[in-house]
C-alpha cells in the first residue's frame, strides 16, 4: 500500500499540482458522486446533477474564493483577518447607494467598492504591524465598524444592484456571460497574479518568512512592518473585489452581515494547505477549498437540510484542518 502510494507521488502531473491539492480535487468529485447518489433519495427524485445546481455552486465560490484568496496573504504572515466578510458587505453597501441613490457610474462604484476594501484593509495592517495590535483583536474590532458603517451609510437599507435587465447591470457579466461561467475564469487569473505575488516576488517572500520566524527577519534589517501591512491591504482589497461578485451573483446586499463568510474563506485557506501558523500558504488550494465549500453548501441545500449543517461541517473541517497542520509541523520537527 505504502508503495503503490509512494508511486502515486512520484507520478509528474501529482508533484506538478502537489498531493495535497491532487486529494483536494478527489474530494471534489467524491463530493459530487455523494451528492449525485443521495439527493434523489432524501427528495423525491430530484436530480443532483443539472447547470443550474453547478452554476449556484460557482457563484458561491467566486466570492468565498476572492475572499480567500485575500486572507490567504494575512495568514502566511502568521496573522488572522475576521473582518472580510462585513468589509466584503460594507463595499457592496456602499457602493451600491452610490450607484441607485446618487446615480454615479457603474465603473466608477466599482472602484468605490474596492477602494473601500482596500482602506479598512490599511487600517487593520496599520494597527497590526504599526501599532502591534493583536490581528485577532484588530480584525474583530474592523468587523463591528465595517457593519456599522454600511448600516450607517444606507440608514439601515438594504441595497438592490441593477437587475440583469437595466442598461447598468454589465457587471453582471464578470459572474455570468451567455450562460458562461466567466466568473471563473476571472477567479482564476486573479489567483494566477496572487500566486505569482506571494511565490515570485520579494513581497511575496518576506510575507511567508514573517510567518515563519518574524524577528529573523526584522533582525536581518527588513521593515517587517511596510509587508505585514500589505498583506492586510491586499486582504481587504479583495475583499472589496469579491463584493462586486457577490452583487453580481445575488443582487441585494443587507446591511449587518457578513461574519459567516469569513469561517468558511479561511476554511477555504485551511483546507488547501495554508498552515494557520503561518510561513506556509497555498493559492491554488484555497481556490480549491473555495470550490469545496460552495459544493458542500449546494449540496446540504439540495439534499433537504438547512445552512445550519453547513456551519457545522465548516467547523469541523477546520479543526481537522488544522489539527493536521499541527500534527505535520510536530513530525517535521
Amino acid at each position: 500500500m505504502k508503495a503503490a502510494l509512494q508511486k502515486f507521488k512520484n507520478l509528474r502531473f501529482v508533484k506538478l499540482i502537489g498531493f495535497n491539492r491532487v486529494v483536494l480535487i478527489l474530494i471534489i468529485f467524491l463530493m459530487y458522486g455523494f451528492f449525485t447518489i443521495l439527493t434523489p433519495i432524501l427528495r423525491n427524485g430530484s436530480s443532483f446533477v443539472n447547470y443550474n445546481r453547478v452554476m449556484s455552486a460557482l457563484n458561491y465560490a467566486y466570492f468565498i474564493g476572492f475572499l480567500g484568496l485575500g486572507v490567504t496573504f494575512v495568514i502566511a504572515t502568521g496573522g488572522i483577518d475576521f473582518s472580510i466578510g462585513p468589509v466584503m458587505f460594507c463595499s457592496a453597501l456602499i457602493s451600491g447607494y452610490c450607484l441607485t441613490k446618487f446615480n454615479l457610474p457603474l465603473w466608477f462604484c466599482i472602484f468605490i467598492s474596492i477602494a473601500v476594501g482596500a482602506l479598512f484593509g490599511s487600517i487593520g495592517g496599520y494597527f497590526v504591524a504599526f501599532r502591534h495590535l493583536p490581528s485577532f483583536i484588530t480584525s474583530m474590532a474592523l468587523m463591528q465598524v465595517a457593519k456599522g458603517v454600511g448600516s450607517i451609510f444606507t440608514k439601515t437599507q438594504s441595497v438592490t444592484w441593477p437587475a440583469a435587465e437595466a442598461t447598468s447591470s454589465w457587471y453582471r457579466y464578470l459572474v455570468k456571460w451567455n450562460n458562461l461561467p466567466t466568473g471563473f475564469v476571472i477567479l482564476c487569473l486573479v489567483a494566477a497574479i496572487c500566486a505569482v505575488v506571494l511565490y515570485k516576488t520579494r513581497a511575496g517572500r518576506y510575507m511567508l518568512c514573517l510567518g515563519s520566524n518574524k524577528e529573523a527577519v526584522r533582525l536581518s534589517g527588513v521593515d517587517t512592518r511596510r509587508w505585514e501591512m500589505l498583506a492586510y491591504i491586499l486582504s481587504g482589497t479583495l475583499a472589496g473585489v469579491a463584493a462586486i461578485f457577490y452583487v453580481g451573483a445575488y443582487t441585494t446586499v443587507q446591511p449587518g452581515l457578513g461574519d459567516t463568510f469569513n469561517n468558511e474563506a479561511i476554511a477555504a485557506c485551511v483546507m488547501g494547505g495554508t498552515s494557520m501558523a503561518g510561513g506556509s500558504a497555498s493559492i491554488l488550494g484555497t481556490v480549491i477549498g473555495a470550490i469545496i465549500v460552495a459544493l458542500m453548501q449546494e449540496g446540504i441545500l439540495a439534499m433537504g437540510f438547512t445552512i445550519s449543517y453547513q456551519y457545522v461541517l465548516t467547523g469541523l473541517i477546520v479543526l481537522g484542518a488544522v489539527t493536521a497542520d499541527i500534527m505535520s509541523r510536530k513530525r517535521r520537527n
